[in-house]
């Protein structure tokens, strides 16, 4: 009779997977390779969707702060432009968060960069 190798490792790292697939539908929950193949599946969209979240994100502030800019007659394109010239060094993220939270700060910026941009 041979002799048994990694029964109690193989059985572990088998209970591993199949915990961290417990929920999904029918045999890709249960049965060992069905549940390998939908776990691999499963880490693949994850890595690719947080790299998506980060672009949708950005998106998502540029058009805030447009549609901000543009209700104080300007274009996104020129406000960026202003910023640079006028040494503000602000992020999306943040000149998002003006736009939407703190309208008057928002104000003084815009007035800011139309007095840089000419």
């Amino acid at each position: 009779m041979p002799r048994a190798t990694k029964g109690a490792a193989r059985k572990r790292s088998r209970k591993r997977l199949l915990n961290k697939t417990e929920g999904y539908w029918g045999g890709r929950g249960n049965l060992y390779r069905k549940a390998m193949e939908t776990y691999i599946r499963a880490m693949v969209f994850s890595f690719r969707d947080r790299k998506a979240r980060k672009r949708k994100f950005r998106e998502l502030w540029i058009s805030r702060i447009n549609a901000a800019v543009r209700e104080r007659g300007m274009s996104y394109s020129r406000f960026i432009s202003g910023l640079v010239k006028a040494n503000v060094d602000l992020n999306r993220k943040m000149l998002a968060e003006m736009a939407v939270n703190d309208k008057p700060a928002f104000d003084k910026l815009v007035e800011q960069v139309k007095a840089a941009a000419g």
